[in-house]
């Protein structure tokens, strides 16, 4: 930016002194005839592409221009042209060197010089001489007798500017990397996905390499592929793009649309040869993802839809479609899963408060359910498309909230993903200092700047030049963190140590309502499941001819980010086999049942009506606090109680015996009091089978 008004001032100077406009005729160039009539051609050259105002095709007017331009670079018709083609470059920040000595040398030149002044301004967050600018094009606009919505486009671009202005005083405090030439290219790369636990990243790219090599008449670029990336934990770097290849990638336009919270349900966006564009899924077994099936018509019309985003549980996608009857040019919508029909529900608009009467792009629910991030050319845009967010409280999304300078620019920043921790997030760009037109950035959320804390006497003599001896105190900041956690691992034979293919279930314990539900992967066992905060979760793994295995996380409200790792062996149905009832809950001190345990005593009651000749011994166990014998008689009673509850839910006396173990088994230390909740436990052992 300080670079731009260096040569601002400079080119002022420049025409006090020379102001004058040089055509290219032999009178003002007697002695370079040859050069003349070589830069006279390739004027004509490059006005034979300007001429034909397409967007894309301006920037390959630059090469015909700057030639002309550097035999003669005081013509203002040709620095005029030179500016317009590269603000539809991939160096914009190189027109308004040029826009601004077109005006300078005749600000008649074009009507519109002074528009596109403001806008090379604007592009470099030069807002107050955006502004200046975008103004004297206004009076001219109006004078001409332009239609109202070109007048209302130019009192947008004001406003944008004045937002930019606010904006870009309170800089956010955040690392912005750029993911480097692994990932990026001079082609344009966007739409990023990637793993709650940023494993792996997927992308889309128009790189040269697409399936097919083929280039869209439209724009003059390669079709979309999507492409994959690998964190490699050793170097600390995402490794080389891997082309899907056939299969998920066509000969068409094949691009990212949304990645669910697992990693196993990936979302395509696949042009349609109807002119809109339609979302497929394709899920992921073992190791290779499936052909993408167009999902059905309540997601997808005759219509554009394009991002897509799938909640924690499963239950609830996010998505963009312009169809009519929206706010604007793209808006929003949910669509809630149909348990019955097995399939998308009607689609709902998320209304005026997120959707706004411009576009949104790039829609992502966070994994915590209750932040969503999107890209939008309304609300407080300081140009182009910002992101945003917003929050569901008190039921319903709050007013989106700009997401701050330096995340966002004048131009277009879209395609925001948040990691499950709150902390790291990616997005497309359109930077100066990136490889291509768009590029993949990593950004890293530092927190509030923490601030000394003075006592009362250095308080007193701050504004002196005193400086203290002793050891400044810093204030206790809070960094960025989500309300959830992570729970990932795997799911292996307690003998063979062998992948088990396993279904997992998560329950709310306080409704027992089932909240999710999802299979362990196949190859290797693996899963990674989202747990936003607010709920205790009861966790179950099941498998045919094993004994199902329980977690329990109980989540508060207050719970920021947390990820456990939790590899499960599942034990076969033989006798000698215990599990751990995790999900069977006593109020301290006490024996009586709790009304979280419904769910886990079901699912017991179930495992036994099943296997008719199974019997079990269940067991109490305590930690070593209190006296041994009161810990017996405690642990006695409870087991008694599990007994007592599952025979009034059909299971024969006969089957069932029960222990109380006391302190005399414990599985942690008990020096801590993680090792102590891991003591005070109910099991189960097969007796006979």
């Amino acid at each position: 930016m300080k670079i731009l008004k260096t040569i601002g001032s400079f080119i002022f100077i420049a025409h006090v002194v020379v102001a004058q406009n040089i055509e290219f005729t032999k009178d003002n160039f007697p002695d370079k005839k040859d050069e003349l009539k070589e830069a006279k051609n390739a004027l004509e050259d490059g006005n034979a592409i300007f001429t034909q105002e397409v967007d894309y095709m301006y920037g390959k007017a630059i090469t015909f221009f700057k030639k002309a331009n550097d035999f003669n670079p005081n013509n203002a018709e040709c620095n005029y042209k030179l500016g317009v083609c590269y603000l539809y470059s991939t160096t914009k920040q190189e027109a308004i060197k040029y826009l601004e000595k077109a005006y300078l040398l005749d600000n008649k030149v074009s009507d519109d010089v002074s528009y596109y002044v403001g806008r090379g301004y604007h592009l470099a967050g030069e807002w107050d001489e955006a502004i200046k600018n975008y103004k004297d094009y206004k009076v001219v606009a109006t004078l001409r007798g332009e239609e109202p919505e070109r007048i209302e486009e130019i009192e947008k671009l004001i406003e944008e500017c004045r937002n930019g202005k606010e904006i870009s005083a309170k800089e956010e405090r955040i690392w912005l990397d750029n993911l480097g030439a692994k990932v990026n290219s001079a082609a344009p790369e966007y739409s990023p996905m990637v793993s709650t636990d940023e494993s792996f990243l997927i992308i889309t790219s128009r790189r040269a390499n697409s399936i097919g090599e083929l280039i869209d008449e439209y724009d003059d670029k390669y079709f979309e592929d999507l492409y994959y990336s690998k964190f490699d934990n050793e170097t600390g770097e995402w490794g080389d793009l891997v082309n899907f290849g056939e299969g998920v990638n066509t000969k068409g336009h094949d691009a990212t649309s949304g990645l669910s919270p697992d990693g196993k349900t990936l979302f395509v966006y696949r042009g349609s040869q109807k002119g809109g564009g339609d979302i497929y899924s394709s899920k992921i077994e073992d190791k290779k993802w499936s052909t993408p099936k167009k999902l059905n018509s309540n997601i997808n019309t005759d219509f554009q839809e394009t991002s897509a985003s799938l909640s924690s549980e499963g239950k609830k996608l996010y998505f963009v479609s312009e169809r009519p009857g929206g706010q604007g040019k793209g808006d929003i919508y949910t669509s809630v899963w149909d348990a019955e029909k097995k399939d998308w529900g009607v689609a709902t608009n998320l209304g005026s408060i997120v959707n706004s009467p411009f576009g949104e792009y790039g829609v992502y629910i966070h994994p915590d359910g209750v932040t969503l991030y999107f890209a939008s050319e309304g609300h407080q845009t300081t140009g182009g498309s910002d992101i945003f967010y917003s929050e569901y409280k008190d039921g319903h999304w709050n007013t989106p909230k700009n997401m701050g300078y330096p995340i966002n620019t004048p131009d277009d920043d879209r395609y925001f993903v948040m990691a499950a921790n709150g902390k790291t997030a990616y997005y497309s760009s359109f930077r100066k200092e990136g490889l291509g037109e768009n590029d993949i950035y990593r950004i890293t959320f530092l927190g509030p700047e923490k601030q000394p804390v003075l006592n009362a006497d250095e308080m007193l003599i701050a504004s002196t030049n005193y400086v203290s001896a002793e050891k400044v105190i810093e204030a206790k900041v809070e960094t960025r963190s989500s309300k959830m956690a992570l729970l990932k691992g795997l799911i292996l034979d307690y003998k063979t140590k062998l992948p088990v293919i396993a279904d997992v279930e998560i329950v709310d314990n306080k409704t027992g309502i089932i909240v999710n539900e999802f299979k362990a992967d196949q190859a290797d066992g693996s899963y990674v499941v989202s747990l936003p905060a607010g709920r205790d979760y009861g966790i179950t793994v099941k498998s045919k001819d094993y004994l199902f295995h329980s977690e329990n996380i109980n989540l508060p409200d207050s719970a920021t980010y947390k990820q456990y790792r939790k590899d499960i062996s599942l034990q076969k149905i033989e006798v000698g086999s215990k599990v751990v009832l995790r999900n069977i809950f006593f109020d301290s001190d006490k024996f009586s049942l709790r009304k979280e345990s419904e769910t886990e005593l079901e699912r017991l009651a179930d495992l036994l009506k099943n296997n008719a000749l199974m019997q079990v011994e269940i067991s109490g166990h305590t930690d070593d606090k209190g006296a041994e014998e009161y810990n017996q008689k405690l642990s006695e009673n409870r087991a008694k109680a599990v007994v007592e509850d599952l025979k009034k839910r059909g299971i024969k006396e006969e089957r069932l015996t029960f222990a109380g173990l006391g302190e005399s088994q414990p599985i942690a230390t008990n020096a801590t009091n993680e090792g102590r909740q891991e003591n005070r436990r109910t099991e189960f052992k097969i007796t006979a089978h």
